[in-house]
């Protein structure tokens, strides 16, 4: 490298601004304790608790401010129940996602409240080496420094869930209670759902800070198909940024979806564009403005009604790399956790994700996209983010169509699990398979919620509209109506709790470049439907079972579908045709109504003399029938 002299003028210029107040880094001043709680103060609504503590820098190494120090509060009702042991986090200056604050003393917690009344909090504050890696509950009680100086205690009170609140907020959160279907624990109601499961790269984003593309076939996203749908009001952060993706999730809102995926980390993956870190390879290091602004979108998300489907890793980073034939370990992945492991990275990861997130209402942790980990190391991982997780929510785990016995089997039972996300290569293969996990874990006395979150093989996947720009005018491969038919009620009259359509990579809009949800319209509208269908009839899912054989369908192939109750039957014809329906001992048909998949259009009831059933003709149609 040439050497080039430096001039009297050049040193006087280099130490302008090295010594300049602009180029300085903020003062390392930390807080005085003091506590600023924030939110609407209604029932579900989040409450967000912030901590004037010690100073930090997103960089800093001894202390770290994400590893060794451990913020955690405790809620508790007046009533003394319930409580709640929530973890905390580095916040830097409270306004990051404005300010992409690098440093600051603010240290933050985020609280959903359960019931209206008042509750006390009460703030614990510990430094040592990886404290933070400790779940709040289960703290050392040796090496560890407690800073009295940031131990709190006040009350808030909390009101009733207003008559206005929006989306998930009007019906609390959603949990597992042991039965196939999430339910709300404000509304009672049993959640079904349908959503997108691409783009898996949707945080991918232009708008968010330290955000940017390694591979020219997944670059950032800009989702300008989607500004026209963002409505003033409507979040954005630093003057106006974020209206491409807050105006897509009000899209697929308004088209009555209510769930989406996304990876929060894929450093080494197909995308290979999206990390919670400082920069990709700093695992122990995080960004707190670009955290701060996905809470903007997550906290969207929840007001129109969005479930937030978290897949915490991709397969191609969650352990050890693997030959191509799955049999053997040929070494480690540089971007994955541990390779595998709960090491320090991994737990470290949990944490900061469930400190962040994990005060939102409707939600589940899947352990990782086509999961290749260990039994062993998927049961610890899942048993630690129980640990770390306040609210409990529903946790699931997703592997390769051809490893669903090898990998599903040993976790059942396993109540640290309470469902799973299903993938297939094939979309008639849907409702068996939905019906074979359904039962399996049946058998268990811990029954799984069975999602099919991405039907099809990679290539095609749910396809765009017929008409959508450049879409093959002769598509060969399965259909919108094919996945009408097979998947989406393939898997709900399968006993399943519902669907995500993944995008094949050979189609527009595919998994990793998608920004316009757009290019599945009409599957949208016939989604739509369907959760239509089970709301306004009020069928009570969680009462019901699938049934294949009560149709002569022993194989729980496509040619008939029955979802069985006490006293409501539903029978899913995809082409057409006659069924016989087998009743239990003593009960009669009384009525059947017929329902019309394609435009959600409903007859009224008729009275019903026999058992053999024939569709109006040869289309899919779903009968609801009921008996006395």
């Amino acid at each position: 490298m040439k050497k080039i002299a430096s001039s009297p003028l050049s040193l006087t210029i280099l130490a302008l601004i090295t010594f300049s107040p602009a180029f300085a880094l903020p003062p390392r001043v930390d807080g005085d304790g003091s506590i600023r709680i924030t939110g609407a103060h209604t029932q579900w609504q989040p409450v967000t608790l912030t901590l004037a503590g010690p100073f930090a820098r997103e960089d800093d190494q001894e202390p770290n401010p994400f590893r060794d120090y451990a913020l955690s509060v405790t809620f508790t009702h007046s009533s003394g129940s319930p409580e709640y042991h929530v973890p905390g986090y580095f916040a830097a200056d409270g306004q990051a996602a404005e300010t992409s604050a690098k440093s600051g003393n603010q240290w933050r917690a985020h609280f959903s409240p359960d019931l209206p009344g008042e509750w006390t909090y009460t703030t614990t504050f510990l430094s040592g080496k990886d404290i933070a890696l400790h779940p709040p509950s289960h703290f050392p009680d040796t090496e560890v420094q407690t800073l009295k100086n940031f131990h709190q205690s006040g009350s808030i009170t909390i009101q009733p869930t207003p008559s206005t609140a929006p989306g998930f907020y009007a019906e609390g959160r959603l949990s597992y209670v042991k039965k196939p279907y999430l339910q709300f624990a404000g509304s009672q109601r049993y959640f079904l759902k349908a959503g997108a499961d691409a783009p898996e790269t949707l945080l991918a984003y232009v708008d968010f800070d330290d955000t940017f593309a390694l591979k020219k076939n997944a670059p950032l996203k800009h989702y300008k198909a989607h500004l026209q749908d963002w409505k003033p009001g409507d979040p954005t952060w630093k003057n106006g940024k974020g209206k491409g993706l807050i105006g897509a999730l009000n899209y697929l809102s308004t088209k009555g979806m209510n769930a989406f995926s996304f990876l929060p980390y894929n450093a080494g993956g197909d995308g290979d564009n999206v990390w919670p870190f400082t920069s990709r390879d700093q695992k122990f290091h995080y960004d707190c403005s670009k955290l701060d602004q996905w809470n903007i979108i997550f906290t969207h998300a929840q007001t129109k009604g969005l479930f937030l489907h978290f897949k915490l890793q991709e397969t191609e980073i969650d352990d050890l790399r693997i030959n191509s034939d799955q049999s053997q370990k040929t070494g480690p992945v540089p971007t994955s956790l541990d390779d595998g492991e709960l090491g320090p990275e991994r737990k470290l990861y949990c944490r900061e994700i469930i400190a962040r997130f994990s005060h939102h209402l409707a939600l589940n942790w899947n352990l990782g996209e086509e999961n290749t980990q260990t039994t062993k190391q998927q049961m610890e991982m899942a048993h630690y983010l129980r640990a770390l997780d306040p609210y409990q929510h529903h946790l699931v785990l997703h592997t390769y169509p051809q490893e669903q016995d090898k990998v599903y089997r040993p976790l059942l039972g396993v109540e640290a699990l309470t469902g799973v996300s299903l993938q297939n290569s094939a979309l008639k293969d849907v409702h068996w398979q939905s019906v074979k996990w359904r039962r399996a874990s049946m058998k268990t006395g811990h029954p799984w919620c069975i999602a099919f979150d991405e039907p099809g093989d990679a290539e095609i996947g749910v396809p765009p509209d017929p008409d959508y720009p450049g879409m093959p005018q002769h598509h060969q491969g399965p259909t919108i109506h094919q996945t009408r038919k097979w998947v989406l009620w393939g898997n709900l009259l399968g006993g399943g709790w519902g669907v995500e359509y993944y995008f094949g990579y050979k189609l527009p809009q595919n998994d990793l470049v998608c920004e316009d949800w757009r290019s599945r319209d009409q599957s949208w509208t016939y989604a739509k439907h369907a959760l239509d269908f089970f709301r306004e009839q009020n069928i009570p899912i969680h009462t019901m079972n699938p049934k294949p054989e009560a149709v002569g369908n022993p194989e729980k192939g496509n040619k008939t579908y029955c979802l069985s109750g006490e006293n409501i039957h539903i029978l899913g014809f995809p082409d057409g045709g006659t069924a016989t329906l087998t009743l239990p001992k003593g009960k009669n048909p009384k009525t059947i109504q017929w329902f019309n998949p394609r435009n959600g259009d409903m007859t009224k009831p008729t009275p019903l003399g026999k058992l053999s059933i024939t569709c109006p003709d040869h289309h899919d149609w779903i009968a609801l029938i009921r008996t006395h």
